[in-house]
């Protein structure tokens, strides 16, 4: 797209010389030309953990959508999983920044990871932002048949059991760990109350909860929505400001009296790598721009427990921004240090 554009404005140098109006109308078709030329293919989306998780999900969402407003041009998604989404991120974060290979970017990978991790391929802001995606509830719950019934049972089981209680997340670094973290630091429990399981994503990390593999865990509400919904989970309580709609009952970190618990949420963001051009983004930009009116994506994003939100890509740089800056402080203020 950005020899199309150079070439695009050469025409219209070229027309400036006969007369301005022509200019205008070589701008026009010029603009016209690029607009057709991508894609020419089609394009991949990396979700960088597995299949059934936040990522995967949300990327599907979009990937079902995205045809209609790529010239009829198909979007693909690919797992590349590992390393708590350092794997699949920085496989991006070195592509050819052309436009055709995308990251479902999430909150662990590229907010939680960057700032607390020692050692890792890529910073928060090696990425093209191109647009924030959706907010995920975030949630801490237990199976159905558990004694712990609600979030202040739990604190209390943790209280009277230390080191006893087990809970799944979807890695070290992930926003799974965080909330546990933030937890065990707000009621005082010591960083170490209970014994952190990891999966390979939120997808197993909801199973091993309804399995028995473990007694509690946090994370978002997507990939457990069905089995809460079903009543074979039990959500104790939601990080939202308000209540979610799905889970009118479930009461929120607010009214429990643990509103420090509102910093964690959940996300997904679109992002390109480092070095796209300007019309890249605003081309991106714009699309996403029309998927945020698509009642199919909108639908399909509400039905896996997200509240859409997209936002610009200068906007989503600021969003993110903030997140990074709220995790390098809960990192310095609990020591804690990752390795993905």
């Amino acid at each position: 797209m950005a020899q199309c554009m150079q070439s695009a404005r050469r025409a219209v140098a070229r027309g400036a010389a006969v007369l301005a109006l022509a200019a205008l109308g070589a701008t026009v078709a010029a603009t016209t030309v690029c607009a057709q030329a991508f894609p020419t293919r089609p394009v991949q989306i990396v979700a960088p953990f597995t299949a059934g998780g936040d990522a995967d999900l949300a990327a599907r969402a979009l990937a079902s959508v995205l045809p209609r407003y790529l010239n009829g041009q198909s979007a693909i998604v690919v797992n590349r999983t590992g390393a708590s989404g350092a794997i699949g991120s920085e496989a991006v974060a070195r592509a050819t920044p052309d436009g055709y290979t995308l990251l479902l970017a999430r909150v662990g990978s590229q907010a939680v990871l960057p700032a607390m991790a020692n050692k890792l391929g890529y910073k928060w802001n090696d990425f093209t932002f191109l647009g924030l995606l959706e907010l995920n509830p975030y949630v801490c719950m237990v199976r159905a048949d558990s004694p712990i019934r609600t979030f202040a049972d739990l604190v209390a089981t943790i209280r009277k059991n230390p080191n006893k209680l087990s809970y799944s997340t979807a890695g070290f670094g992930t926003v799974h760990e965080m909330g546990p973290q933030m937890m065990f630091d707000l009621y005082k429990l010591g960083k170490d109350a209970a014994v952190q399981v990891p999966f390979k994503g939120g997808g197993d990390a909801a199973i091993a909860i309804l399995s028995g593999q473990v007694d509690f865990g946090c994370g978002n509400l997507g990939p457990a929505n069905p089995q809460i919904q079903a009543g074979k989970l039990r959500a104790l309580m939601v990080t939202l400001p308000e209540r979610y709609k799905d889970i009118p009952e479930v009461p929120t970190a607010r009214e429990i009296g643990a509103q420090a618990m509102e910093r964690i949420v959940g996300w997904s963001a679109l992002f390109g790598p480092p070095g796209m051009s300007k019309e890249q983004i605003a081309f991106w930009g714009n699309v996403l721009a029309q998927v945020a009116k698509d009642p199919e994506w909108v639908r399909a994003t509400e039905k896996i427990g997200s509240v859409p939100r997209i936002l610009s890509p200068a906007d989503t740089a600021n969003f993110v921004r903030e997140q990074v800056e709220t995790y390098e402080r809960i990192g310095k203020a609990f020591g804690i240090v990752l390795t993905p």
